[in-house]
């Protein structure tokens, strides 16, 4: 006698037939915050530069290896953490990744040389370097698919408030208690999200579903966001919008309309991540070797940084609408910018003005090809291809400071630093307009399919 077949319950189709309730809310707020630190303890490097310059007597090369090797450790992090996030679970590695990063950055105060410098920053990089893409993932997992690239962009609002945040916060405390004193700030308050995180963040429902782990789990995540749900343990539940593939393998980043996709998305990420790490690594200091005050240079990177967030969170709007293809606007934007600049034909009163509009260009287009990074993904294999496009990027972030410092050392001028820059953003701009075409022709042959008769 055959076994009774179990009710489906398809978790995909009830997350996009609902909207945003409270307990989204509250997981928004989670990652939103412990991803403010992330992007404190990031670039808290950039804008203490000049004090651990001054302190040990860093040339330019040792400075652009110090922003280097940070990146190099988000690159390796990027890898093993995203691997470990798809088979363990996104809850316990953001936790476990938080309160690892809190207590590397507050370890980095006592750094007392350049080689413990190098080193805190490496592995503060590992653990910094997992935490985005698998807060985007699991976010993203619990909310309708026509808004996953707008929680993305306002997860990643917090992270450019926290970078944007490091210079004047720098500025605050460094005056009067070192550079020693911003990584402890830091690092003790990740640590509180971290605590936070421990005491709030619940597991991903579409992870759960994609492993068939914990019915209950699954049930009880349901109960959270609908009370309504009629589901029990017993159900059999499902993801309806895509395939399964229980077991990761880089080649299943490239199926179908991935196959040109993820190179296009590896491409234009990388070059976007060596803008925005040259500028945001070397901004402040080569401000400060035009002759503008240390303190105001600060505040310039900051505003650039804090701006070129809240525009990619208007652009993302663009996007959910319209397609991957206005993520090119800023970056065509800001290549006429940057060469203006570093062309010298910039009026002197209009000089730093014409930096923050860069940046925030810069930084726009950034924001916007990383809200994009994850959602072309399934769920089984989401935090790799975030993480895998991440870490590829992350290259870009390693190549970005050793060759702004190879150029500022070369004796050019320091000017023509930003109409190199300008190469970064044309071909971020190239990039997305071909996702966009492999976006739509991937839709027309689904359209094509599903309207020829069997």
């Amino acid at each position: 006698m055959d076994a009774p077949r179990k009710s489906v319950f398809d978790v995909a189709a009830f997350l996009d037939g609902r909207s945003l309730n409270g307990f989204n809310y509250r997981i928004v707020v989670l990652s939103w915050l412990i991803t403010v630190f992330d992007g404190l303890d990031l670039m808290m490097i950039s804008f203490t530069a000049p004090y651990m310059k001054d302190e040990f007597g860093l040339s330019k090369t040792m400075l652009g290896d110090l922003f280097a090797t940070g990146t190099a450790g988000q690159i390796l992090g990027g890898f093993v953490l995203a691997y470990v996030a798809d088979r363990v679970g996104r809850r316990p590695t953001i936790v476990v990744t938080s309160f690892l990063f809190g207590i590397l950055t507050i370890a980095t105060a006592f750094a007392a040389n350049y080689p413990q410098l190098l080193l805190l920053r490496f592995f503060d990089g590992f653990a910094i370097g997992g935490m985005l893409p698998i807060a985007w993932a699991l976010n993203i997992e619990f909310v309708p698919r026509r808004m996953r690239a707008t929680i993305v962009a306002t997860i990643m609002l917090g992270y450019s408030i926290g970078s944007a945040g490091a210079g004047p916060i720098t500025n605050l405390v460094a005056p009067g208690h070192g550079w020693q004193g911003v990584y402890a700030a830091g690092g003790l308050g990740t640590l509180v999200c971290a605590v936070l995180l421990l005491l709030g963040l619940p597991e991903s429902i579409r992870f759960l579903t994609s492993k068939q782990r914990s019915p209950d789990k699954i049930v009880a995540l349901l109960k959270r966001l609908d009370p309504a749900a009629e589901a029990t343990a017993a159900y059999q539940f499902i993801l309806g919008d895509e395939r399964q593939a229980p077991k990761f393998h880089v080649r299943e980043l490239f199926r179908g309309s991935l196959a040109i996709i993820t190179p296009l998305l590896w491409i234009g990420y990388l070059a976007s991540a060596l803008a925005i790490f040259a500028n945001s690594s070397w901004g402040p200091t080569l401000l400060e070797e035009l002759k503008v005050p240390r303190q105001t240079a600060a505040l310039v990177a900051s505003a650039g940084g804090l701006l070129g967030s809240l525009a990619g969170l208007l652009l993302i709007r663009l996007t959910e609408r319209h397609g991957p293809r206005w993520i090119a606007f800023y970056p065509a934007l800001a290549v006429p910018v940057l060469v203006l600049l570093g062309l010298g034909y910039t009026p002197q009163n209009a000089f730093l003005p014409f930096v923050i509009l860069g940046t925030m260009l810069i930084g726009g287009g950034h924001a916007a090809i990383i809200s994009i990074a994850g959602i072309y993904y399934p769920s089984a294999i989401r935090a790799n291809g975030g993480g895998w496009a991440t870490s590829i990027a992350k290259f870009g972030g390693v190549i970005g400071p050793i060759l702004a410092a190879a150029l500022l050392s070369s004796g050019m001028p320091l000017l023509n630093a930003y109409a190199f820059l300008a190469i970064c953003p044309a071909i971020l701009c190239l990039s997305v307009l071909g996702i966009d075409a492999a976006v739509r022709r991937g839709r027309s042959v689904s359209a094509a399919l599903a309207s020829t008769p069997l």
